[in-house]
């Protein structure tokens, strides 16, 4: 018998039992839809935080304060102190100090209830130096950006994201020269920043700019009115960031006099850092819906091997006339390797088709990326036709083993 011949008499098998082959292949369908789906959503997932993390600038440092302890001694999480400050960042801009840093940034942020004529919205309230703008490589649509006679002047102006403008004004395009408050205090709004469309972060595109010193003096205050809550750091380019996180780390360390750094009061982390702690989770889940996908590989599998020995079961008498007109073992034995590798190839197909299926769905109910992976597609298909070659192997040699006389009495 030619390969042609046992491919056709395999798949000829297969659809006389529709039914049951239907059956069997949910199995495998099931598995590969689920290793398809899982590694796109886990690639979408990861492609989305590095899309984020390029908004920052893939060469940008942030600065955090440390942790602060209360008089009763209650320690506070990292971040709660307030141990940087505006000289910090002035430190860090400078060339002679820190060669590889492009400029820096210092801000201060609290969230913010503001209000525009009878229309009120709470969002997220920056006080920071016109630096900032390019630092977060953020322009602006219309109007313009803070300005150093803003922040020299504790200036009562603002700069809106544009979500935070659709909320206060309906999306006014003319919403430069409008005027919105704060405790009080009248800010005029002179520039609208550009939309971040790359990211479904809402916070990129909501939120509200001032320049520090009105920040400081004129909206919040506090106690402490030098200290920032951050510090962005540009390194001159990606190649340079290294140095930059040298540089500032060791002039942090000597202008906070601490001795040994892991006493230091405040982190420096980098895009990479944030990348791998953001994905950390989503790789989590993955290994873990990847894991299922496998237990639903191997249900499949299981369910090939059962329609196998059905089959064998039902084709004794077949299998015994074949034997005794001289069809040796091996072919036996490839025959019903094929029919199991059939049954494994169409689950794995229709699987194929079910995830593309739910790469299009998904988004349209879920705010989850999908992103198809050529590898894990074919690597997929690969994998349910060697399970259905796998769990064929026991029936297909049970049958290669049936004896021609015992084969031919079986009723």
């Amino acid at each position: 018998m030619t390969w042609r011949d046992t491919i056709r008499t395999a798949t000829e098998a297969v659809r006389t039992h529709r039914l049951r082959s239907a059956l069997t292949m949910l199995g495998i369908l099931i598995g590969i839809t689920a290793v398809v789906l899982t590694v796109g959503l886990g690639a979408g997932a990861k492609a989305k935080v590095q899309d984020q993390i390029n908004e920052l600038g893939t060469n940008v440092l942030v600065v955090s304060p440390g942790s602060s302890t209360t008089t009763s001694g209650t320690r506070g999480g990292f971040g709660s102190a307030s141990t940087l400050t505006r000289q910090d960042a002035t430190a860090l801009s400078s060339p002679v100090t820190a060669p590889d840093v492009q400029t820096a940034a210092p801000a201060s942020t609290t969230s913010a209830a503001l209000r525009a004529g009878s229309t009120n919205w709470t969002t997220t309230l920056t006080g920071t130096t016109p630096a900032w703008s390019e630092v977060r490589s953020r322009g602006v649509s219309t109007g313009r950006f803070i300005t150093a006679d803003d922040e020299a002047n504790a200036a009562p102006v603002v700069v809106l994201g544009p979500d935070t403008v659709t909320q206060l004004f309906g999306g006014n395009p003319n919403a430069v020269g409008q005027t919105v408050s704060y405790n009080g205090v009248s800010l005029q709004v002179v520039g609208v920043l550009d939309s971040l469309s790359s990211s479904e972060n809402a916070s990129n595109n909501d939120l509200a700019v001032v320049p520090l010193s009105a920040y400081q003096q004129r909206l919040v205050g506090g106690a402490n009115r030098n200290s920032v809550s951050s510090i962005y750091v540009k390194a001159r380019s990606s190649a340079r960031l290294s140095a930059a996180y040298q540089e500032a780390n060791a002039l942090l360390l000597n202008t906070h006099r601490v001795t040994n750094p892991r006493n230091a009061d405040f982190s420096i982390a980098t895009q990479q850092s944030i990348l791998q702690a953001a994905t950390s989770v989503d790789n989590t889940l993955t290994v873990m819906l990847a894991g299922i996908a496998v237990i639903a590989l191997l249900v499949g599998g299981i369910g090939v091997m059962n329609i196998m020995l059905v089959s064998v079961a039902e084709r004794t008498r077949e299998i015994g006339v074949r034997k005794a007109v001289g069809a040796r073992p091996g072919v036996i034995r490839r025959q019903f390797l094929v029919e199991a590798s059939v049954l494994g190839l169409a689950g794995g197909v229709l699987g194929l088709l079910a995830g593309l299926l739910g790469t299009v769905v998904i988004p349209l109910f879920s705010d989850s990326r999908v992103d198809l992976s050529l590898i894990a597609m074919v690597g997929s298909l690969a994998v349910a036709i060697a399970v259905g070659i796998a769990f064929g192997v026991y029936p297909a040699s049970r049958a290669a083993r049936l004896a021609p006389i015992d084969a031919l009495r079986s009723e």
